[in-house]
C-alpha cells in the first residue's frame, strides 16, 4: 500500500503491522498443527515420490479424499493474502506478487517438512509440499488482485476528490498564458 493520500503513512503501517501480526499468528498456528509430536503406534514410510499420496487418497472414498486434499490446499493458503499485506505494496506487478508469494510458500512448505523428519510421529510427503503451495497461489490469485485494484481505484477517487477541490476564499487557481522571451 504505497502512499496515494494525505493520510497514506499512517494507513501504510498500519496495514503492514495487521499483516505481520496476522502472518505470526497463521505461522505459530501451522508450527503447532505441523511440528508437534504424535503418539501413533507406527509410522509410514516417507512419501518422495510426487502424486503418490494425491493418488492413494483419491482411491479412499470420496470424502476422505477431498478432506485430505483440502487440508493440504487449506494448511498455508491464508500465506496467499497474508505475504503481500504484510508487504504492504500497492503498485506491484501481479505476476511478480504471485511468483514472491508462490516461492516463500513452496520454501516454507520445504522447510516444514524437513522439520518433520526430526518430530516423532509426523512423516515426510512431498504432496503436502505441491499442496500447500497450490493453496497459497490459489489464495493469492483469488483474493489479492482484486483487493489492490479496489484499494487503487479508492485511493485515486480520494486523490481527484481533494485535487478538485477549491478554496472558497482563494477562488480557482489563475491560469498565466505562456509569455515568450522578451527581445
Amino acid at each position: 500500500m504505497q502512499r496515494l493520500g494525505s493520510d497514506g503513512g499512517n494507513a501504510v503501517t498500519r496495514v503492514r503491522v495487521a499483516g505481520g501480526v496476522l502472518l505470526v499468528a497463521h505461522l505459530a498456528l501451522v508450527a503447532w498443527i505441523t511440528l508437534r509430536p504424535l503418539d501413533v503406534p507406527w509410522v509410514s514410510a516417507a512419501n518422495l515420490r510426487p502424486f503418490a499420496g494425491i493418488r492413494a487418497d483419491l482411491a479412499l472414498d470420496p470424502e476422505t479424499a477431498v478432506r485430505r486434499i483440502a487440508a493440504g490446499l487449506g494448511l498455508l493458503a491464508p500465506l496467499g493474502l497474508l505475504l503481500p499485506l504484510a508487504g504492504g505494496r500497492l503498485a506491484v506487478s501481479t505476476l511478480g506478487s504471485l511468483l514472491r508469494t508462490i516461492a516463500a510458500g513452496a520454501l516454507l512448505s520445504l522447510g516444514i517438512e524437513l522439520l518433520q523428519t526430526g518430530v516423532p510421529g509426523q512423516v515426510v510427503d512431498i504432496d503436502s509440499i505441491l499442496l500447500n503451495t497450490l493453496g497459497v497461489a490459489l489464495a493469492h490469485l483469488a483474493v489479492v488482485p482484486a483487493v489492490r485494484a479496489g484499494i487503487r481505484r479508492r485511493a485515486e477517487t480520494r486523490h481527484r476528490a481533494t485535487v478538485l477541490r477549491e478554496d472558497p476564499a482563494q477562488g480557482l487557481t489563475p491560469t498565466i498564458p505562456r509569455v515568450g522571451i522578451a527581445p
